[in-house]
């Protein structure tokens, strides 16, 4: 089997779940360089990887088109800025690298769209990090739903409930700006937000929201409330806040279907606190047998879904088949977040598609 040759861009606080994922795919990828504007960010993410593969070899780069081009990779993850997702993956698949690209994939449907254009142009894989899918109760939600198990569905709710103080954003003057970021629905909920649209179909129709900057010292929201129809009919809706005292309360999926109920809590919807179907007794998933007391939350809000999102990624490229998170799905949510933010502007409901962007949001909120 082929061992692929992997870099990746961007070193801060995401970085460590792609370096201990491609150390749980030692067998089929090898990490060969890291890069950083900050150097020693480099360096000091080079010896994590070092510290877990022994006699690695990880070069460091400051400048990430130098490493390409002397590096040769086969895949590249990224995990700068948000708002330099764009230019580094089209760079990227241009130069004939397949690319995993942390969210939010862009901060305009143009941006996102550029970036599927280049996939399908070079025929190269592209990803998006929405590593939640990956987790056990998600996954079973999803079948479920996809075997007809829940009926029809009629509403749903994603809660994220997180903390992010001030040393969490003066540690990265890019996060919550307008820029660079948005606020807490585009970089800390726009995983939830995912799962929501994706088990109610992916096919969001409209929104309508309100979003507020409470206490946080940034120039976009901190807490936003959203309502989403879905072409179904039914109905989500979007609670997420950065602003829950003293620290991270929960991240919960809630899914109703006229045959079932399943809800998905914890602090990064990791495990079980419902599960209610009219067929359980015959499948033989009772509630009693799905939920698990003892259940503990994971180390960090970024689970451990990077690492069967890699594996997944290296079977995309090997049996040319779409990544479980394609361009196409990771702008999905990005779209929904644009919408709450045009909605908050224009105080209307906002149809989907929608292509408003974050930078033309930033303009409209400074007037």
């Amino acid at each position: 089997m082929k061992k692929y040759k992997a870099l990746i861009i961007g070193c801060g606080r995401i970085s460590p779940s792609h370096i201990e994922a491609y150390a749980n795919n030692k067998d089929r990828i090898t990490l060969e360089a890291a890069c950083d504007i900050d150097l020693q960010r480099a360096k000091t993410l080079a010896d994590q990887y070092k510290k877990n593969i022994p006699n690695s070899d990880v070069q460091c780069y400051s400048d990430y088109k130098k490493m390409l081009t002397e590096m040769q990779p086969d895949i590249v993850s990224i995990a700068s800025e948000s708002g330099t997702h764009p230019e580094i993956a089209i760079n990227c698949l241009n130069s004939g690298v397949h690319v995993i690209c942390e969210k939010p994939m862009a901060l305009s449907t143009q941006d996102a769209d550029r970036m599927i254009s280049a996939a399908r142009n070079s025929g190269k894989k592209l990803a998006v990090c929405f590593q939640n899918r990956f987790n056990a109760p998600v996954q079973q939600l999803r079948n479920a739903i996809e075997i007809g198990r829940f009926g029809r569905l009629l509403n749903g709710m994603i809660q994220i409930r997180w903390n992010r103080g001030p040393a969490y954003y003066a540690e990265a003057p890019w996060r919550g700006t307008w820029a660079q970021d948005g606020g807490t629905l585009m970089n800390q909920c726009i995983h939830g937000i995912d799962l929501l649209q994706w088990m109610m179909g992916e096919d969001a129709v409209r929104v309508q929201a309100q979003t507020r900057n409470f206490i946080r010292p940034i120039e976009a929201e901190d807490f936003g409330a959203a309502i989403v129809e879905f072409k179904s009919g039914a109905i989500g809706i979007i609670e997420g806040s950065a602003c829950v005292y003293p620290k991270n309360l929960n991240e919960t999926l809630s899914i109703f279907g006229e045959k079932g109920t399943a809800v998905i809590g914890g602090v990064a919807v990791n495990k079980f606190e419902a599960w209610r179907l009219a067929d359980a007794d015959t499948v033989g998933d009772t509630e009693e047998k799905v939920i698990n007391p003892l259940e503990k939350d994971p180390p960090t809000v970024y689970g451990f879904g990077h690492t069967a999102l890699f594996r997944d990624f290296i079977s995309a490229i090997e049996n040319n088949h779409e990544p479980l998170v394609p361009g196409e799905s990771g702008k999905k949510a990005m779209e929904i977040i644009l919408a709450i933010y045009k909605s908050q502007k224009t105080g209307k409901a906002v149809d989907l598609p929608c292509d408003f962007s974050s930078t033309e949001m930033e303009g409209y909120f400074k007037k």
